[in-house]
C-alpha cells in the first residue's frame, strides 16, 4: 500500500482528478460506493495505461449495505463499476446498524477476500470498541482503519490500539477541509519553505499514518506529493501534536463513537 493515497469524496471530476493525480505519481486512489465515482476512478486507471498491479484501490460499503448477503453483493457491484477483477481494499465505511451486522459484514468482506475479489479487508470510523468486537469473535483483525485524522483531531486512543495490534491508519481530511489558516501551520511553513498543506502531510506520515488528501485542481494535486527530502523537526512535531481537541476538533461525521 503506498503511503500516500489521492482521496476522491464529492469530488466532481473525478476521472480527470484521477489522471491528474496518476500524472502527480499517485498510486493509491481511495473511493467508496457511497461517493458514486466507483466507475469514474475505474474509467481513469484504464486511460492512464498504468499496469494493475502498480496501482492501489480502495473502497467502501456504506451502512445501507450492510449484512452478509447484501455486502457481498456490493463487493460485486464495486467490481463491475470499477470494471476490474478485484479491489486492493475493500473497508466497512462506517460502524452504524450495530454489532452484530458489523460482525456479518465483515464475515462477508473476509470470504470476498477468500474468493479472490478482494485483496485486503478493513474498516472506517470504528473506534476501539468496534475493533476489539473482532477480536472477540476470533476473527482476523483488519489490516486497515481509516478515520479522520489531522493535529486537530488526532484520535489518540486508537492510533494507539491499531499500533499496538498491527492495523494501519489511514488519515481522512488531513488537510482539515481547508481550515489551514491556524498560525503554527502558517510558521512551519515559512520555516520550510513549504505550503501548510505540505506541513500537516508531513505530520501524517511523520506519525506513520497514511494521509489521503483530496483536491480537484490541478496544481495542488501535484503539491500535495511534495513531501519527500525534508522532514519537519522535534519541535514541529511537538508543536502540532499539542493543537489536538480531542473529539472536538473533528470536522467530518467522525462516528467512531457509534452503538
Amino acid at each position: 500500500m503506498p503511503q500516500l493515497g489521492f482521496g476522491v469524496y464529492q469530488n466532481y471530476t473525478t476521472h480527470e482528478s484521477v489522471l491528474e493525480a496518476f500524472k502527480a505519481g499517485y498510486r493509491h486512489i481511495d473511493s467508496a460506493q457511497a461517493y458514486r465515482n466507483e466507475a469514474h476512478v475505474g474509467s481513469a486507471f484504464r486511460e492512464s495505461g498504468l499496469p494493475r498491479d502498480e496501482v492501489f484501490i480502495t473502497t467502501k460499503c456504506i451502512s445501507k449495505t450492510h449484512g452478509y448477503e447484501s455486502t457481498l453483493h456490493a463487493v460485486d457491484v464495486s467490481l463491475e463499476r470499477f470494471e476490474m477483477d478485484y479491489v486492493d481494499l475493500y473497508l466497512i465505511h462506517d460502524p452504524y446498524k450495530g454489532k452484530e451486522m458489523r460482525l456479518q459484514t465483515y464475515r462477508a468482506l473476509l470470504d470476498a477476500q477468500k474468493a479472490g475479489k478482494i485483496r485486503t479487508v478493513g474498516v472506517s470510523n470504528f473506534g476501539v470498541k468496534h475493533l476489539e468486537e473482532i477480536r472477540e469473535a476470533g476473527l482476523p483483525m483488519p489490516s486497515v482503519n481509516q478515520i479522520e485524522l489531522h493535529p486537530f483531531c488526532q484520535q489518540k486512543p486508537i492510533a494507539a490500539y491499531c499500533k499496538t495490534h498491527g492495523i494501519v491508519v489511514q488519515a481522512y481530511s488531513p488537510l482539515i477541509r481547508g481550515k489551514m489558516d491556524h498560525p503554527v501551520f502558517a510558521q512551519l511553513a515559512a520555516k520550510h519553505g513549504k505550503g501548510p498543506a505540505q506541513i500537516l502531510l508531513r505530520w501524517s506520515l511523520q506519525k506513520g499514518f497514511v494521509p489521503l488528501p483530496k483536491s480537484a485542481t490541478p496544481t495542488r494535486i501535484h503539491s500535495n506529493t511534495k513531501l519527500y527530502g525534508w522532514s519537519l523537526d522535534e519541535e514541529d512535531m511537538t508543536q502540532l501534536d499539542a493543537l489536538d481537541k480531542g473529539k472536538e476538533g473533528a470536522v467530518t461525521w467522525n462516528p467512531v463513537d457509534a452503538e
